[in-house]
């Protein structure tokens, strides 16, 4: 392993030194992707488990819940402290480290016999592995290498996360039904491992670590010191950027984003096109082409945000989302009808492309911090996505249908839109709403 790495760093100063044809940063951006890719694939994982160990152990659904909870709590509280985490150690041992967690932890999970065990190996282990390799880590890379291109570049991170959250959840879906669930956990477990060796040989922290400057970059710039005390930065910039109308905003849309993605589609979307008489596995083939579709909106966000205000842009999608979410208790029919498709294809590209604008207005704001904000906005994220996903059972329950979940997630959607043209776009007159960049190691926590 040694060689091998001592061989590439060979390779890439011969090649830096000659001008690679391609630049450096593209590498870096494609093993995040796999990255990205490895640790996506476990968070729809979960609601796969629930039937299977439902069955084999005789727990309770809400025995089980209380792992899966702790697991999405986790994996939004830990993309913080692993955005602060990145810059003391760096992207490199965080990612290897994260991505090693993940493998132990599942692997761990196929020989559990009592439910705490499940809490700690599913809940804790993946829910810490898989907080730490999300879109605060697609912030920080494209943060740190690139200056151009920085929202195409976060568009295709955050796309690979969707990928691996839906495009392998049929496939996951077929070997637990064919070779039961321990097979599909090994399988993803491996992955995580394999992609392991590629991230510590191909993954650098900053430019400067293979003398090279970030694409786009004019000048060369210095590697920054590491960064100490990361529990205390972490939860110091988090009480200086509550003290901004900025970060209250991109939270409040941001929640709603969760809740009418996450908290209502994964928890509630297969459910409600049952209720209509559509087979369970072709609502979950839905779900599929969302997440593909998600991968063209996300891109394309991106691309979108290097060139268009991102206010403009979170307006217009969660305009379009709130629509589409209107509409949808008149599409759901038993079979799958032209108008369904419509639906969608329009829903998987607006699905996460809210993501890229809000990372670009978190870098607006909050410059060297904007990965640590971002991470605790990312937060509200799956707060919005976790109230969603309880409060939208009790509508079923009470009400005997999902119609009023589908409105008040439309009308959600619609608030936001407004919402996001009230951030006001700093100016050199406005303010400085950075936080402080300076002894990172003091402060009053």
């Amino acid at each position: 392993m040694r060689r091998l790495a001592y061989v590439t760093e060979i390779a890439e100063t011969t090649s830096d030194a000659r001008g690679p044809r391609v630049h450096r940063a593209w590498w870096v951006a494609g093993v995040s992707c796999l990255a990205i890719i490895a640790a996506g694939t476990f968070t729809t994982m979960s609601g796969l488990l629930v039937d299977p160990l439902h069955t084999e152990f005789d727990w309770s659904r809400g025995t089980i819940g209380i792992a899966v909870s702790v697991n999405m709590v986790l994996y939004g509280l830990a993309a913080p402290f692993a955005a602060a985490l990145m810059d003391k150690v760096g992207i490199r041992r965080v990612i290897a480290g994260a991505l090693l967690i993940i493998a132990a932890g599942s692997s761990l999970t196929t020989i559990m016999t009592s439910s705490w065990q499940l809490v700690l190996f599913w809940g804790f282990l993946v829910g810490l592995g898989c907080g730490s390799v999300t879109m605060v880590f697609a912030a920080t890379v494209a943060n740190r290498w690139f200056v151009k291109r920085r929202g195409l570049v976060t568009g295709l991170l955050t796309a690979a996360s969707v990928f691996g959250q839906f495009v392998f959840l049929p496939v996951l879906s077929s070997i637990i039904d064919h070779y039961q669930w321990r097979p599909a956990i090994m399988t993803i477990a491996l992955t995580a491992l394999i992609v392991v060796p590629f991230v510590w040989l191909l993954l650098r922290d900053h430019p400067a670590d293979v003398g090279i400057t970030a694409f786009g970059a004019r000048e060369f710039a210095p590697k920054p010191s590491p960064v100490r005390g990361v529990a205390r930065r972490t939860v110091r910039v988090l009480g200086t950027s509550v003290r901004t109308m900025p970060f209250w905003l991109l939270a409040l849309t941001f929640a709603i984003c969760g809740a009418t993605t996450n908290g209502i589609m994964w928890s509630h979307f297969a459910p409600a096109a049952h209720d209509h008489g559509m087979p369970m596995t072709v609502a979950a083939s839905m779900l599929a082409m969302i997440g593909i579709f998600n991968v063209v909106g996300t891109i394309s966000s991106g691309w979108l945000t290097d060139r268009v205000d991102p206010r403009r842009l979170l307006c217009i999608f969660f305009a379009l989302r709130g629509v589409s979410l209107l509409l949808l208790p008149i599409l759901m029919t038993s079979t799958v009808q032209p108008q369904m498709i419509a639906f969608v294809i329009l829903f998987g590209i607006l699905d996460v492309a809210t993501v890229p604008p809000t990372i670009a207005l978190c870098r607006e704001f909050y410059g060297e911090d904007s990965a640590i904000v971002f991470g605790w906005i990312n937060a509200s994220h799956q707060v919005g996505a976790g109230l969603m996903a309880f409060l939208g059972g009790v509508a079923r329950d009470t009400t005997g249908s999902y119609t009023v979940v589908w409105i008040v997630a439309g009308s959600l959607c619609e608030a936001a839109a407004l919402i996001a043209l009230t951030i006001v776009r700093r100016t050199s007159s406005a303010g400085v709403l950075r936080t402080p960049q300076k002894s990172p190691d003091r402060g009053p926590f």
